[in-house]
């Protein structure tokens, strides 16, 4: 007997390896969403009388199945674009990793340690806050890493109309308490104990299926001909100093084939070089773009006035000429918050090493195709919460991307949803300009209205219609929701030294 417990026991941590590391089915392109519900359910159960030591190794476990699976394609970007050795890129995506998992091991320790040992404070408040507010602080602890956050699964479900009112975290608070609800029914007794969670299912479901229906912004203008373009060089050819020439030939030719647009895209860094360095080049692309009315957003490297700083940048291109640079840099790829010593180390292994230099805070919008523009480079798009104030001053939204450093893996999909619930949030238009994919037209709802062959040059033409007016969400962000979340925890917390007869 004492045998067979043991190996249930160490059964239970596998379950959790598992459950972590079906997770990242829920999220694109594999869109297996019910999973969003049914892994963090298994946790939840999996966590029932376990002391706060083995609660933290089984979340811990978990954590490391969802990243393992969720995020192997940094190995990629490290490997094969860095250059670095397996070893060494091996290691640096195994160190995020238990890094990450870490987070689920916090969740595990403190839902054994401070929660009740059941009933509803439970099920429907302490696991589903606690859960919430560890995803939370993922998103921008040490600059955050808010990549498989649950929310982001639903982009194609009508849980999604909770988004423009709550945000990304506030559909991921309705998968966990769906998630407690089955645990709840699982754990109670009697003929009713699945009352209460088809009532939180049907809340739930009903609900996102009228806040769909609501249009939270509105046209604010005609429609406007855009053109998105897709160079589609290799990452390991890009910056080749053979290459330079026929890329900039190759988007200069794209951008002359955009003909009717009144506003051209290009993806991040689309020339590889310094934006400085090209000023006739770039003087040629605007002319031939005013001569037909258009006007230019173009992901660029720059060197500051000052002579000293690099920037990762948007140039826009129209009766003047105008920059947003990118705020939120990615650790050890843009920046490396690290002593000298280790950066001549990184020099050493091949990796690069020159920081860039952040933008500044309270940006302006761009005004590009008469219309105010909220950009956004590459994976600073994970950060919703960034972009409000911005995002309350526009009428479009941009993303500049190059997500060919993770080659054909599910980055670049789990990239578009994201960039996705980010559109819906703002009930606006989205343009995505990736250097081999996925571009694409994203409608105010999040719905694909176009999108670009992957890996092959393109133009992706179409039609956005400028929008005004604030969704809740970009109105208040994440704070409302956080709150409640803290208040749910901290009753269910207070609920466990003053526990009741009655069973709830």
């Amino acid at each position: 007997m004492r045998g067979a417990a043991r190996a249930w026991r160490d059964g239970r941590l596998l379950l959790a390896l598992a459950a972590g590391a079906l997770l990242p089915l829920a999220f694109a392109p594999f869109g297996c969403w019910p999973l969003a519900i049914l892994c963090p359910a298994l946790l939840m159960w999996l966590f029932t009388g376990e002391a706060p030591r083995r609660a933290a190794w089984l979340g811990f476990l978990f954590g490391v199945g969802s990243f393992a699976v969720g995020t192997s394609w940094l190995y990629i970007s490290i490997h094969e674009h860095g250059p670095a050795s397996m070893g060494f890129s091996a290691a640096a995506v195994a160190l995020v990793v238990l890094y990450m998992a870490a987070y689920h091991a916090l969740l595990g320790w403190s839902v054994a340690r401070a929660l009740p040992p059941g009933g509803a404070w439970r099920w429907y408040a302490g696991i589903p806050a606690l859960w919430l507010l560890t995803e939370w602080l993922r998103g921008w602890l040490l600059s955050g890493f808010p990549w498989l956050s649950l929310g982001y699964s639903q982009t194609d479900t009508v849980l999604a109309g909770f988004a423009p009112i709550a945000g990304v975290y506030g559909v991921s608070a309705l998968l966990l308490l769906q998630a407690g609800a089955l645990v709840a029914a699982v754990e109670s007794r009697g003929r009713a104990r699945w009352a209460a969670p088809l009532a939180v299912f049907a809340l739930a479901w009903l609900g996102g299926a009228e806040a769909r229906r609501i249009e939270w912004t509105h046209p604010a203008g005609a429609p406007v001909p855009v053109a998105i373009l897709q160079g589609a060089i290799p990452q390991d050819e890009k910056w080749q100093l053979e290459n330079r020439e026929p890329t900039m030939r190759l988007y200069q030719s794209l951008n002359d084939q955009a003909v009717g647009a009144r506003l051209i895209v290009w993806p991040e860094a689309a020339i590889p070089e310094l934006a400085n360095e090209i000023a006739p080049y770039l003087a040629g692309i605007n002319g031939a773009a005013r001569a037909r009315q258009a006007d230019v957003l173009m992901g660029v490297v720059r060197l500051g006035d000052n002579g000293i700083d690099y920037y990762n940048s948007i140039l826009a291109l129209t009766t003047g000429v105008a920059f947003y640079d990118k705020r939120h840099l990615v650790p050890f790829a843009e920046y490396f918050p690290v002593p000298s010593f280790v950066r001549s180390w990184l020099r050493l292994m091949s990796l690069p090493y020159s920081d860039f230099r952040p933008g500044i805070d309270g940006q302006a919008p761009l005004v590009a195709g008469g219309m105010r523009v909220a950009p956004s480079i590459c994976y600073e798009d994970a950060f919703g919460g960034a972009q409000r104030a911005l995002v309350a001053r526009s009428e479009l939204l941009v993303n500049v991307t190059n997500d060919a450093w993770f080659g054909h893996s599910p980055a670049r999909f789990q990239h578009l949803q994201i960039s996705r619930m980010r559109a819906i949030e703002a009930g606006r238009y989205l343009l995505r300009a990736g250097n081999d994919g996925v571009s694409a037209i994203i409608g105010p709802h999040g719905e694909l209205a176009a999108v670009a062959p992957e890996y092959r040059s393109a133009v992706l033409s179409g039609t956005v219609v400028p929008r005004a007016g604030l969704s809740p969400y970009i109105r208040v962000g994440d704070w409302a929701l956080i709150l409640l979340a803290l208040a749910a925890a901290a009753g269910s917390i207070w609920r466990r030294g003053h526990p009741v007869d009655s069973k709830a």
